[in-house]
């Protein structure tokens, strides 16, 4: 039997009245419980000048136990190591 995919299927019990659907929302849309804690939504510095701020980063070198994939050039341990390509070493998320 065909079915006609395109043909409304709303009954009159289906069909609400704008009052009606009004009246299942709330008044007051409760805040704190939809709001990120990491994401904040505004992060104020109080108008601080950081210009003069140096940023210090240690960077390590490459250890024995680990190697860039050629593929997504993230350095990985040498257990996430699948396979050498002709241009390097790949992950197992990449291959």
């Amino acid at each position: 039997m065909a079915t006609d995919y395109d043909a409304p299927r709303k009954t009159e019990e289906d069909t609400d009245s704008i009052e009606a659907i009004k009246e299942r929302v709330p008044a007051k849309p409760t805040t704190g419980a939809d709001e990120d804690a990491d994401n904040p939504g505004s992060f104020d510095l109080s108008a601080a000048d950081l210009t003069d701020v140096e940023l210090e980063t240690i960077v390590l070198p490459l250890q024995e136990d680990e190697f860039t994939c050629v593929s997504c050039f993230l350095v990985k341990h040498r257990l996430q190591f699948d396979h050498e390509s002709s241009l390097g070493p790949v992950c197992k998320e990449c291959s």
